[in-house]
């Protein structure tokens, strides 16, 4: 192989990235993957292009052995493997377990995810649109909505890399989810809620996109609405 090939290859490598870590009002998972359900790309680092693969739900390879406790209104994000590079949002979901079953085996099917916490674009100095937490080796903080009720839930963060969207199937789909169980919450009842897949199309306005098209308030974030908590 030439060196340059090499060279190539080593730096789209170290553009891709994986969420191993779940860091809970500052402190962090014991290590990687421990709460968080091991993603098929941990060594690979590619992420999804194909937005109805079965693998959008959580990509992940196996479940995790712990549960980490969460209390409502907890800061959460996660620690990535390198720098979060790519122009894009960052998507938070909850779905929770039902009645009789654990996290640590449910597979987090059907109607049962809903988003609270997306990001918008802004102008940088460039005159490029980019979002917050872009060059950060972390994704952004949420917060867990003080009236979700207890109980214990997959959390899915996804971060969509946008930079090769203006084809179909090029959008970059980086997330992990995490086995969690949330106490001190309150009686709201979550929504819209949606399937991973199926929330997804190819050719939503948020995934298939030339940001060099579009003004920043023009972005809509694929997925349903975020729940007014």
């Amino acid at each position: 192989m030439k060196l340059s090939s090499l060279i190539l290859a080593a730096t789209v490598a170290q553009a891709h990235y994986t969420f191993p870590r779940l860091v809970i009002n500052g402190v962090q998972e014991e290590k990687d993957w421990s709460v968080t359900r091991m993603t098929k790309n941990a060594q690979s680092k590619q992420g999804i292009e194909n937005p109805t693969a079965a693998d959008i739900r959580c990509y992940s390879s196996s479940n995790a052995a712990n549960i980490a406790t969460v209390p409502a209104g907890s800061t959460i994000h996660y620690i990535s493997t390198q720098q979060v590079n790519h122009p894009g949002p960052t998507q938070y979901y909850l779905a929770k377990v039902p009645a009789g079953q654990s996290a640590t085996k449910w597979d987090g099917s059907g109607a049962v995810w809903f988003k609270f916490f997306t990001t918008m674009p802004e102008i940088d100095r460039n005159k490029q649109l980019t979002w917050p937490g872009q060059n950060l080796y972390r994704t952004v903080n949420a917060t867990i909505p003080t009236s979700v009720p207890d109980g214990e839930y997959l959390l899915r963060v996804e971060h969509i890399a946008l930079h090769m969207a203006m084809q179909a199937n090029k959008a970059q789909f980086y997330l992990s989810c995490s086995q969690i169980k949330i106490t001190g919450g309150g009686n709201g009842t979550p929504g819209p809620l949606v399937s991973l897949p199926g929330a997804y199309k190819t050719n939503d306005p948020g995934i298939l996109v030339n940001l060099g098209a579009i003004q920043p308030s023009a972005y809509v974030p694929p997925g349903p609405a975020v729940w007014s908590a």
